[in-house]
């Protein structure tokens, strides 16, 4: 399984904007599970991102045929005039480190 997590930095006046056009992921059939959250900015040493995407899929298949989809190239479409910075990650979750080393 993959995890994907985009983060975003976007201006106060576009946050609900940029919260609307990642919604539109949400309509993607290829994830286990998306989700799009706020940064609620509780961590002592950085709260520079503002909205987060996180996303479940069975095999990179499936992460590409979610990124193939129209609805994924909707959200871009509203999404990148509005927004500040991204930063992407995906990995393979079997592949995680769970415990110390």
């Amino acid at each position: 399984m993959i995890r994907h997590i985009v983060f975003f930095t976007v201006r106060p006046e576009n946050l609900e904007a940029v919260q609307a056009g990642l919604s539109i992921l949400t309509g993607i059939p290829h994830a286990n599970r998306l989700e799009i959250g706020t940064n609620v900015k509780t961590d002592q040493f950085d709260q520079g991102i503002d909205l987060v995407v996180y996303g479940e899929f069975d095999d990179a298949a499936a992460l590409a045929a979610y990124k193939a989809h129209p609805l994924y190239q909707d959200s871009i479409d509203r999404v990148k005039p509005l927004r500040e910075e991204r930063y992407a990650a995906d990995y393979e979750i079997g592949a995680a480190v769970t415990a110390a080393m």
